[in-house]
Protein backbone atom coordinates (compact mmCIF):
# COMPACT_ATOMS: atom_id res chain seq x y z
CA UNK A 1 0.00 0.00 0.00
CA UNK A 2 2.54 2.10 0.80
CA UNK A 3 4.78 1.98 -2.61
CA UNK A 4 1.37 2.10 -4.51
CA UNK A 5 1.18 5.97 -2.46
CA UNK A 6 4.86 6.61 -3.24
CA UNK A 7 4.23 5.69 -7.03
CA UNK A 8 0.91 7.72 -6.77
CA UNK A 9 3.41 10.82 -5.73
CA UNK A 10 5.91 10.53 -7.87
CA UNK A 11 4.18 10.42 -10.40
CA UNK A 12 1.90 13.24 -9.39
CA UNK A 13 5.18 15.17 -9.08
CA UNK A 14 6.82 13.72 -12.50
CA UNK A 15 3.53 15.28 -14.25
CA UNK A 16 3.61 18.60 -11.90
CA UNK A 17 7.05 18.99 -13.31
CA UNK A 18 6.67 18.52 -16.76
CA UNK A 19 3.63 20.60 -16.81
CA UNK A 20 5.83 23.74 -14.74
CA UNK A 21 8.90 22.96 -17.62
CA UNK A 22 6.65 22.94 -20.64
CA UNK A 23 4.62 26.53 -19.52
CA UNK A 24 8.08 28.00 -18.90
CA UNK A 25 9.49 26.83 -22.31
CA UNK A 26 5.87 28.07 -23.91
CA UNK A 27 6.39 31.74 -22.14
CA UNK A 28 10.00 32.24 -23.32
CA UNK A 29 8.32 31.15 -26.52
CA UNK A 30 6.14 33.64 -26.63
CA UNK A 31 8.66 36.54 -25.27
CA UNK A 32 10.84 35.60 -28.56
CA UNK A 33 7.61 35.91 -30.72
CA UNK A 34 6.31 39.19 -29.03
CA UNK A 35 10.06 40.59 -29.61
CA UNK A 36 9.44 39.57 -33.45
CA UNK A 37 6.42 41.54 -33.34
CA UNK A 38 8.67 44.45 -32.37
CA UNK A 39 11.20 43.73 -35.22
CA UNK A 40 8.96 43.72 -37.76
CA UNK A 41 7.01 47.19 -37.28
CA UNK A 42 11.08 48.15 -36.61
CA UNK A 43 11.69 46.78 -40.19
CA UNK A 44 8.76 48.51 -41.60
CA UNK A 45 10.19 52.05 -39.95
CA UNK A 46 13.55 51.69 -41.24
CA UNK A 47 11.96 51.06 -44.83
CA UNK A 48 10.12 54.08 -44.63
CA UNK A 49 12.64 56.52 -43.61
CA UNK A 50 14.44 56.76 -46.88
CA UNK A 51 11.60 57.45 -49.09
CA UNK A 52 10.72 60.21 -46.20
CA UNK A 53 14.02 61.69 -46.83
CA UNK A 54 14.02 61.66 -50.20
CA UNK A 55 11.09 63.16 -50.81
CA UNK A 56 11.59 66.04 -48.63
CA UNK A 57 15.79 66.70 -49.13
CA UNK A 58 14.97 68.83 -52.15
CA UNK A 59 12.52 71.18 -50.60
CA UNK A 60 14.70 71.26 -47.49
CA UNK A 61 18.33 72.27 -48.38
CA UNK A 62 18.51 74.49 -45.07
CA UNK A 63 17.77 71.48 -43.16
CA UNK A 64 21.01 68.64 -43.91
CA UNK A 65 21.89 68.58 -40.32
CA UNK A 66 18.12 67.13 -39.88
CA UNK A 67 18.24 65.13 -42.92
CA UNK A 68 21.80 63.84 -41.81
CA UNK A 69 20.51 62.97 -38.31
CA UNK A 70 18.03 60.69 -39.21
CA UNK A 71 19.82 58.66 -41.67
CA UNK A 72 22.76 58.34 -39.20
CA UNK A 73 19.98 57.05 -36.35
CA UNK A 74 18.36 54.62 -38.81
CA UNK A 75 21.83 53.22 -39.93
CA UNK A 76 22.49 52.86 -36.16
CA UNK A 77 19.17 51.46 -35.51
CA UNK A 78 19.50 48.89 -38.27
CA UNK A 79 22.86 47.73 -37.31
CA UNK A 80 21.50 46.89 -33.70
CA UNK A 81 22.04 42.70 -33.78
CA UNK A 82 19.18 40.65 -33.66
CA UNK A 83 18.68 37.64 -31.32
CA UNK A 84 19.91 34.25 -32.52
CA UNK A 85 16.75 32.35 -33.75
CA UNK A 86 14.08 31.17 -31.57
CA UNK A 87 16.04 32.70 -28.57
CA UNK A 88 14.85 35.34 -26.29
CA UNK A 89 16.90 38.62 -27.02
CA UNK A 90 19.47 39.80 -23.79
CA UNK A 91 19.10 42.41 -21.63
CA UNK A 92 22.11 44.01 -24.06
CA UNK A 93 19.91 44.09 -27.02
CA UNK A 94 16.64 44.93 -25.67
CA UNK A 95 19.03 48.28 -24.22
CA UNK A 96 20.35 49.00 -27.32
CA UNK A 97 17.63 48.28 -29.83
CA UNK A 98 15.67 50.75 -27.25
CA UNK A 99 18.42 53.24 -26.80
CA UNK A 100 18.90 52.92 -30.91
CA UNK A 101 15.34 53.81 -31.81
CA UNK A 102 14.75 55.84 -28.68
CA UNK A 103 17.23 58.09 -30.68
CA UNK A 104 15.92 57.34 -34.42
CA UNK A 105 12.26 58.43 -32.39
CA UNK A 106 13.98 61.96 -31.43
CA UNK A 107 15.51 62.31 -34.85
CA UNK A 108 12.35 61.88 -36.49
CA UNK A 109 10.06 64.11 -34.18
CA UNK A 110 12.87 66.73 -35.07
CA UNK A 111 12.30 66.52 -38.71
CA UNK A 112 8.35 66.68 -38.48
CA UNK A 113 8.93 69.53 -36.57
CA UNK A 114 10.61 71.11 -39.41
CA UNK A 115 8.38 70.11 -41.84
CA UNK A 116 5.98 72.07 -40.32
CA UNK A 117 8.20 75.14 -41.06
CA UNK A 118 7.53 74.38 -45.17
CA UNK A 119 3.57 74.66 -45.82
CA UNK A 120 4.06 73.53 -49.26
CA UNK A 121 6.36 70.91 -48.40
CA UNK A 122 3.56 69.41 -45.94
CA UNK A 123 0.68 69.78 -47.90
CA UNK A 124 2.26 67.63 -51.17
CA UNK A 125 0.53 63.90 -51.24
CA UNK A 126 3.56 61.86 -50.64
CA UNK A 127 5.10 63.94 -47.24
CA UNK A 128 1.49 63.91 -45.89
CA UNK A 129 1.17 59.99 -47.25
CA UNK A 130 4.46 58.83 -45.75
CA UNK A 131 4.17 60.58 -42.28
CA UNK A 132 0.60 58.43 -41.86
CA UNK A 133 2.53 55.10 -42.33
CA UNK A 134 5.40 56.28 -40.25
CA UNK A 135 2.50 57.73 -37.62
CA UNK A 136 1.09 54.24 -37.86
CA UNK A 137 3.99 52.33 -37.82
CA UNK A 138 4.76 54.36 -34.38
CA UNK A 139 1.62 53.17 -33.15
CA UNK A 140 2.11 49.56 -34.23
CA UNK A 141 6.03 49.66 -32.40
CA UNK A 142 3.73 51.00 -29.35
CA UNK A 143 1.16 48.44 -28.78
CA UNK A 144 3.91 45.75 -29.75
CA UNK A 145 6.61 47.03 -26.95
CA UNK A 146 3.39 46.85 -24.68
CA UNK A 147 2.68 43.10 -25.49
CA UNK A 148 6.20 42.52 -25.07
CA UNK A 149 6.33 43.59 -21.71
CA UNK A 150 3.27 42.05 -20.53
CA UNK A 151 4.53 38.76 -22.04
CA UNK A 152 8.15 39.33 -20.54
CA UNK A 153 6.65 40.20 -17.05
CA UNK A 154 4.44 37.06 -17.18
CA UNK A 155 7.64 34.89 -18.05
CA UNK A 156 9.71 36.94 -14.87
CA UNK A 157 7.27 36.51 -12.80
CA UNK A 158 6.43 32.64 -13.30
CA UNK A 159 10.43 31.98 -13.08
CA UNK A 160 10.28 33.57 -9.68
CA UNK A 161 6.82 32.11 -8.35
CA UNK A 162 7.38 29.02 -5.91
CA UNK A 163 7.05 26.19 -6.74
CA UNK A 164 7.77 26.66 -10.26
CA UNK A 165 11.35 28.70 -9.79
CA UNK A 166 12.23 25.19 -8.62
CA UNK A 167 12.38 24.16 -12.23
CA UNK A 168 13.54 27.47 -14.21
CA UNK A 169 16.88 26.27 -14.26
CA UNK A 170 16.19 23.14 -15.96
CA UNK A 171 14.10 25.10 -18.75
CA UNK A 172 17.23 27.02 -18.88
CA UNK A 173 14.80 30.24 -18.16
CA UNK A 174 16.28 33.53 -17.40
CA UNK A 175 14.69 37.04 -16.75
CA UNK A 176 13.93 38.65 -19.78
CA UNK A 177 15.08 42.69 -20.21
CA UNK A 178 11.74 45.38 -20.61
CA UNK A 179 11.77 47.41 -23.09
CA UNK A 180 12.45 51.08 -21.53
CA UNK A 181 12.94 54.15 -22.15
CA UNK A 182 16.67 54.87 -22.12
CA UNK A 183 16.98 57.84 -24.19
CA UNK A 184 15.94 61.31 -22.33
CA UNK A 185 14.79 62.88 -25.43
CA UNK A 186 12.57 60.52 -25.92
CA UNK A 187 10.44 61.69 -23.07
CA UNK A 188 10.95 65.50 -24.43
CA UNK A 189 8.09 67.14 -26.09
CA UNK A 190 9.09 68.04 -29.44
CA UNK A 191 9.15 71.77 -29.95
CA UNK A 192 6.73 72.46 -33.08
CA UNK A 193 7.02 76.01 -35.04
CA UNK A 194 3.21 76.60 -36.73
CA UNK A 195 4.30 80.05 -38.01
CA UNK A 196 4.41 78.67 -41.62
CA UNK A 197 6.97 80.67 -42.50
CA UNK A 198 9.84 78.69 -43.86
CA UNK A 199 13.43 79.01 -42.14
CA UNK A 200 16.09 81.12 -43.78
Amino acid sequence: MGLIVLLIIVVLLGFWFMSAYNGLIALKNQVFNAWKQIDVQLKRRHDLIPNLVETVKGAMNFEKETLEAVISARNKAISVQAPAAGGAPSAQQVQQTAAAEGQLSGALGKLFAVVEAYPDLKATGNVAQLQEELTSTENKIAFARQLYNDTATQYNTKQQQFPTSIVAGFAKAAPAELWEITDATERENVKVDLSMNPKK
